[in-house]
């Protein structure tokens, strides 16, 4: 079952990523601007953003197979639509839409996580994080290689194409209902729609452990957004003059995160997600300093890129299984809406992050988009380093009582 569910995650995860390696062919083939073009990565993130918030809290409340089958159809269509979107406004209106449907990973973290006992709860959030990493580096080099070789549609085609047979293959291989459970599973959520769209809100407000783990990972998600949008515009621009296929090529350097998040799931079952998070945030940190050498060009400058993208996926990535296994531990009864607030902090901040990135490469370069990295994952990683020796921040198991 795990190993569906990573698959699914993968999958889903990949199609908010692969307009990163595409966006200078966007841009030629529609006939505008690489600035202009790069809005369709970030209405994809921005529509995301929107589907955790409307969408994942009803995975409290609906059937996951029948949910999980239309979630997926609705994002094969969108992505045909783009691909055969004439402008580019019409392609990032499907670009939303895409986005909005493409929650399915998140629609399966709340599931899986009751499918195993609290002390190998990270351990199964770190394999379904590695399947959403595989999707995002695959997607990245497949949009990169197949744009290159039949032009930005093709991509989009493509993923429509495979999310569509997924959906088909779910409707029929995944149970309607979990058999084994570690833990009983909470009865339907009884609360109408505008109820449960508010209640992330509300969680907001009273879990201080799950702000705490929204500024962390809104913080970095925003700068790993930032390089890797910026990153297809550094690679094709006159410090190196390479396609988009060297984007991809790029990103399959981050498979080894696939190895290290699963290790980091471990850690958290043993030490908490406090020290992960704090070692993550500083790897952050010195990430920007190895891509800032990747300003000057050449093969010192692509080794810095290389090393540098490798270290921030690594940080961001376990990062991640530390603070979504943080959220995951307040309220068995409503993950779904501890992980739509979670998750829509997290995409806010990676939606800020690739509109903010663009700018500030247009106006600094590489350098400055570096710097916003460092200066984005300073404060939550001084902010880690208090909440350590405070006596809330240390407990596992929740805020402490009052």
């Amino acid at each position: 079952m795990v190993l569906i569910l990573a698959v699914t995650c993968a999958v889903a995860v990949g199609n908010l990523y692969f307009p990163q390696a595409i966006v200078p062919l966007i841009a030629a083939g529609l006939h505008t601007s690489a600035d202009s073009a790069s809005m369709v990565v970030t209405a994809t993130q921005v529509g995301y953003t929107a589907g955790i918030f409307l969408l994942v809290p009803l995975g409290d409340r609906l059937p996951y197979r029948p949910y999980l089958v239309t979630l997926l159809t609705l994002t094969g269509l969108s992505l045909l639509g783009a691909g055969c979107a004439p402008t580019l406004p019409v392609l990032v209106a499907a670009g939303v839409l895409v986005g909005v449907t493409s929650v399915a990973a998140q629609i399966i973290a709340p599931l899986a996580a009751r499918l195993v006992a609290a002390a190998h709860r990270g351990a199964v959030m770190g394999t379904l994080l590695s399947g959403s990493i595989g999707g995002m580096l695959l997607a990245r080099t497949f949009s990169g290689t197949l744009g290159e070789w039949l032009g930005w549609r093709a991509p989009y085609l493509a993923a429509g194409i495979l999310v569509l047979a997924l959906a088909a293959v779910l409707a029929r291989t995944v149970p309607a209902t979990t058999s084994v459970t570690a833990e009983p599973p909470p009865p339907p959520s009884r609360e109408r729609s505008p109820a449960l769209l508010t209640e992330p809100l509300r969680l907001l407000r009273a879990e201080p452990e799950l702000r705490r783990s929204c500024v962390y990972q809104a913080s970095v998600f925003a700068g790993f957004s930032a390089v890797w949008t910026c990153l297809a515009l550094l690679l094709t621009g006159p410090a190196y003059g390479l396609g988009g296929q060297a984007v991809g090529m790029l990103a399959l350097v981050g498979a080894a995160t696939m190895l290290c998040t699963p290790l980091a799931g471990h850690l958290v079952d043993r030490k908490g997600p406090d020290p992960v998070n704090l070692v993550c945030l500083l790897a952050v940190l010195l990430s920007a300093v190895v891509l800032a050498g990747g300003a000057g060009g050449g093969v010192p400058g692509l080794t810095a890129l290389t090393l540098g993208t490798l270290l921030l996926d690594v940080a961001m990535q376990c990062g991640m299984v530390a603070n979504q296994a943080r959220v995951f531990a307040l309220r068995p009864d409503a993950r779904a809406r501890l992980n739509t607030a979670y998750m829509t902090c997290a995409y806010l901040g990676g939606s800020a992050g690739s509109w903010f990135g663009v700018r500030v490469y247009g106006r600094t370069g590489w350098w400055g988009v570096c710097v916003l990295l460092a200066l984005l994952a300073a404060l939550p990683a001084v902010a880690s380093r208090a909440g350590i020796r405070t006596r809330w921040a240390g407990q596992w198991n929740g805020p402490e009582p009052q």
